[in-house]
């Protein structure tokens, strides 16, 4: 339970020190369904209010309008589905990540949350919805939607990403992008995307990536490239790289390229 200090000292959100005398469920403090500074549903701290529904539930529904966005966040967690959609158009986005959190992915109004102004509503969107739903949300404005999206994209479809504006974006779809367009991926002029490709090459693949301009993917691809086909990298320019090669051929067949 509360601390004395805590109880002395416990305030609503707008920083008024509170007093059971004045609540509206003082009578709820003899019953032991709340308690100031540990349990209280007009606490500043969204856990103590947290505490208060989960103690009270079937008040939840009350509060859904209530003049702090905390209050009504956390009473969108406990509150009976079919209260949410209420809730959709909230004015505080922390609201409608609570709304996104629960609804039901087949609900009409879920889709009212994929355009949500605020990335963060989107990003709940993101990993609730059926992985084959999530092709509408390929062009998310925001670059961490589309991370998500990429990560839970059925392999098929993320050919749609393979040119997308963020490396970040590009380098999750060269993670998990079907075998045949890794040739494509390892093109990309970003370097931390032909590295997440090249790391899934197969041979013949890599060969066409020996004489890549970053060091860091030619000795990925020394690591990993066949010794019959490893000759033509013994005059690399970077001596990393041709440590590694001269290596390989000397026997050391474990040594494996250094983490990028």
């Amino acid at each position: 339970m509360g601390t004395r200090t805590e109880i002395e000292e416990a305030r609503d959100w707008q920083g008024k020190l509170l007093n059971c005398e004045e609540c509206e469920q003082r009578a709820g403090l003899t019953e032991g369904r709340c308690h100031l500074g540990h349990a209280c549903v007009h606490d500043r701290y969204a856990r103590r209010i947290d505490r208060f529904f989960r103690w009270n539930p079937y008040l939840a529904k009350e509060y859904l309008t209530h003049p702090y966005f905390e209050t009504r966040a956390v009473a969108a967690k406990h509150v009976e589905l079919f209260y949410l959609p209420r809730l959709i158009d909230d004015p505080d986005e922390t609201v409608r990540q609570s709304v996104a959190q629960r609804l039901p992915v087949r609900s009409r109004h879920f889709e009212t949350l994929r355009r949500d102004p605020h990335r963060e509503v989107r990003v709940r969107v993101a990993e609730r919805l059926d992985a084959s739903d999530l092709v509408g949300m390929i062009d998310d404005p925001d670059y961490f939607v589309r991370q998500i999206v990429a990560r839970r994209l059925p392999q098929g479809m993320l050919v749609k990403m393979l040119h997308d504006a963020d490396p970040e974006v590009r380098k999750v779809v060269a993670q998990r992008v079907g075998s045949e367009w890794l040739a494509v991926m390892g093109k990309d002029k970003e370097v931390r995307v032909r590295l997440a490709a090249v790391r899934r090459m197969d041979g013949e693949q890599l060969k066409r990536l020996v004489h890549d301009p970053d060091w860091q993917v030619r000795y990925e691809v020394a690591g990993r490239l066949g010794l019959a086909e490893l000759e033509i990298m013994r005059a690399d320019p970077d001596p990393a790289v041709r440590e590694l090669v001269a290596q390989r051929f000397g026997g050391n067949e474990s040594v494996l390229p250094q983490a990028c």
